[in-house]
This record gives structure tokens, sequence and C-alpha cells, in this order.
């Protein structure tokens, strides 16, 4: 790739596993990518369910959970990097009467282009588990990373297929569809993508 080729920003797209992806946690993997630049990118697996349910990560952190809607729902292994660490990838939360500098309504907040945002603060935990909170969320514990240039590398080896993020995949596609229906963004199935790099 040379030098002076424009940038790409897969900021607010979806990051499709191809079948030669054979690491554990990314094979078969659909990450959405919270923050793609020059620096390098930042996102959440949205379809590798952790071994607990909100119910229990919330118990754990001593917050009894009153949203009924979110009891059973899954939390994610959103990635190797800080596992023990929460996100919350959610619909993002208008501030009602403040005025322009706070853009969002939790400490610590990244608001993505599309309508989402990515917090680490626990008040986002708070506020879901009072009976309040945004109406759609994606917890996950842990996030994937890439330095300066690595995705892009790993494009450029066929590790990944990219198509624009879809929330309605994010929060309302049952798991185990959410790779299939993210291929199907692409007009794909998984059967019609090989392992083989498409090189001569």
């Amino acid at each position: 790739m040379s030098g002076d080729s424009a940038p790409i920003n897969l900021t607010n797209h979806f990051l499709i596993a191809m079948p030669g992806l054979e690491d554990a946690l990314f094979s078969k993997s659909v990450v959405y990518v919270c923050e793609h630049n020059s620096k390098g990118a930042l996102g959440l697996v949205i379809n590798k369910p952790a071994d607990m349910d909100l119910k229990a990560l919330f118990a754990k952190i001593d917050l009894p959970l009153q949203r009924t809607d979110l009891l059973a729902s899954q939390v994610f292994q959103g990635g190797p990097v800080q596992t023990e660490r929460g996100f919350v990838l959610h619909e993002k939360t208008e501030v009602a009467d403040a005025g322009e500098a706070k853009s969002s309504l939790y400490a610590s907040s990244m608001t993505i282009p599309g309508g989402l945002e990515m917090t680490t603060s626990k008040d986002v935990l708070e506020a879901i588990a009072s009976g309040s909170g945004p109406g759609r969320v994606l917890v996950s514990l842990g996030y994937s990373a890439w330095a300066g240039g690595q995705l892009e590398t790993e494009l450029g080896e066929n590790s990944w297929i990219t198509v624009d993020a879809d929330q309605a995949i994010i929060f309302d596609t049952p798991i185990e569809q959410r790779y299939d229906k993210a291929l199907a963004l692409l007009g794909l199935q998984a059967w019609m993508i090989s392992t083989q790099a498409g090189h001569a």
C-alpha cells in the first residue's frame, strides 16, 4: 500500500471474520468498530457471548438490576484487551436541557457517528440498574484494538471483510444469527467466501 493513498475510516462499520481467521475469539466474529483513525482502531465483538448474563454481572458489581427487559440479556466478550472492564454500547442519550458543553449524559462516553455511544464509566450501569438509562444496550467485557496500520494490514491479508454497520444486528438479532446477517448485508452467505486469498 503506497503512503499517499487515502486513509480508510471504518468507524461505524462491521468487521466480519473471513474463514481463514482461526483465532479462538475472532473466528466467525462480527466486530463493531467504534473508532478508526491513523492511530489505530477500537471495536467490540458483538456475537461472542461471555458466560454470564446482565443480571449476574450487575449482581457482581452490587447493583440490583431493575430493568426486567435486560435481566436475561447476554454479556459479550468484546475482545482480548481489558477483559475485566465493562464497555457499554448503546443508543445516544441526549442531554435534555444542558448547554453545548456536554454531548453525553455519562462521564466517559465516546460518541460514534451513526447514533451510538460507547461508555466505560459506571454511571451508565447505575442508570440502567435503576430502571432508566439508554433503551438498547450491548454490554461487553473487554474490547478489541489494533495499532496504527494494523487493521489495514489485516484487511490486505483477507482476514476481514467490511460493511456499514446495522444497529438491528447489534441489538435485535439473535446472537447465533449475527454473523450470517452481517454477511447478508453484502449479499453473501458463509459458503460463498473462500479461505483462499484472491491473488492470481
